[in-house]
């Protein structure tokens, strides 16, 4: 057991002695382990000396045996004392050599204990949207262009709002031509937004054979800086001009679709829509409980970990700056309050799901692994990378672990309700 000890808060510092009989007993028992797999000339496997095995693996042998030592006495003792390790412990060996007693002091973190949190004493507000038919009929009309045929117009027909224009374009800063600024025969959506600001609406009037320049200016913002916030000229061709006509709204669009007729489609996205509105709503209630946890709850907190997540929240802001060519500034102070935040509210939601019987079931991690795979074009790349990938896998399991703590603690605090408009509840999309 250590000799020494000296306790911070969550911090502890021990010092223990490991003696020289129990070092070389147990670097023996090592390098007897050695000894049944060695392959040395002159001898056969199993049967090398001990005396031969110390001359080649000594110094190896009693690496494993400090370390296994060392554990010993430190499990030992965070059994004893019911502690739980925040991470691994930091050794120092200092001075210690072969046939010596070794000196060694161990620092660590431990977890903090979980106060009685009273989850029936905070309220969060529950926002209700009633589903506009308006919405229903957006979302038929988005079917009906998602089904859409682009039919080639005659040469006298100007472009309109939603036409898809097939143009050759050549971009100039001056009298100079810019890299990336040019294409032919590019399909262009009107309306789409996908072109800079004003560069689409001025195509808009025009027909097919129409020569002409585009005038606009590059966004203060834009991903490029050689061109952010410069006048920029486009010379257009117009080759021709696309109209997109939609299919009637009828049963045989429905069927398409997987529904037997419209009126089963209209409840199939009356269904969707008031999930979507519910997710919605439970997402905020999350967002707010987060926040009540974070500021009513007292925790001290293990600087390794609030260190940990500091260096992980550094390590992203200066790949972030390095892949966009930002130079944004570290803010020390607000990222550990950010940081601290993230372990506090971390550590909240796995002790209560814990304590609480919270589990991630597979049919949890396949479905959430599914939701993310229909999100790229290619889905076997997504399923590949989580087979190959344990730790990423691990993150995912952790993450929908913390939501379904949150979505239980949710059956437990006060909800009252608040009439809001549908797009009231999609203002703010992000996740604490």
């Amino acid at each position: 057991m250590f000799k020494k000890e000296k306790i911070k808060d969550l911090h502890y510092s021990v010092n223990g002695v490991l003696t020289a009989d129990e070092l070389q007993a147990a670097a023996d028992e090592i390098l007897t382990e050695y000894g049944k797999k060695a392959k040395m000339p002159g001898f056969r496997p199993g049967h090398v000396p001990l005396s031969v095995l110390r001359q080649k693996f000594n110094a190896s042998a009693y690496g494993e045996a400090i370390d296994k030592l060392m554990n010993r006495d430190l499990n030992n003792y965070v059994a004893e004392k019911k502690l739980r390790l925040a991470g691994a412990p930091k050794a120092d060996l200092a001075g210690w050599e072969i046939g010596k007693d070794a000196e060694y002091s161990l620092e660590f973190d431990i977890l903090p204990t979980l106060p009685e949190i009273d989850l029936d004493k905070f309220t969060v507000t529950k926002k209700v949207a009633k589903l506009d038919e308006s919405e229903v009929e957006k979302s038929l009309e988005n079917i009906r262009k998602s089904r859409s045929t682009a039919e080639k117009q005659e040469e006298k027909y100007k472009a309109q709002n939603g036409d898809t224009a097939v143009i050759d374009f050549k971009g100039f800063i001056g009298k100079d031509a810019f890299e990336g600024g040019a294409a032919e025969k590019h399909h262009l959506v009107l309306g789409s937004g996908a072109f800079i600001p004003g560069f689409e609406d001025q195509i808009i009037g025009h027909k097919a054979g129409d020569k002409f320049d585009v005038n606009v200016k590059f966004p203060a913002e834009y991903h490029a800086e050689n061109l952010a916030g410069k006048d920029a000229r486009f010379e257009v061709l117009v080759h021709e001009v696309r109209k997109h006509i939609l299919p009637e709204l009828n049963d045989e669009l429905a069927k398409s679709v997987g529904h037997e007729s419209v009126e089963k489609l209209r409840e199939h996205i009356r269904k969707l829509l008031n999930e979507q509105y519910d997710e919605a709503a439970q997402r905020d209630m999350r967002n707010e409980l987060l926040d009540i946890l974070a500021d009513k709850v007292k925790l001290d907190l293990p600087e390794s970990l609030v260190e940990q997540e500091l260096n992980m929240a550094k390590s992203e802001h200066e790949h972030h700056n390095a892949e966009h060519g930002h130079e944004h500034k570290w803010d020390e102070k607000a990222e550990r309050k950010d940081a601290e935040r993230r372990v506090k509210l971390g550590l909240i939601l796995a002790e209560w799901g814990t304590n609480n019987k919270v589990e991630v079931t597979r049919d949890d991690l396949q479905q959430a692994v599914w939701a993310e795979a229909s999100r790229y074009p290619d889905p076997k790349q997504v399923f590949e990378f989580y087979n190959k990938n344990q730790n990423a896998l691990a993150m995912l399991r952790g993450m929908i672990f913390e939501r379904k703590a949150l979505d239980a603690m949710l059956t437990h605090v006060k909800q009252k309700e608040k009439n809001v408009k549908p797009e009231e509840l999609f203002q703010q999309a992000d996740v604490h």
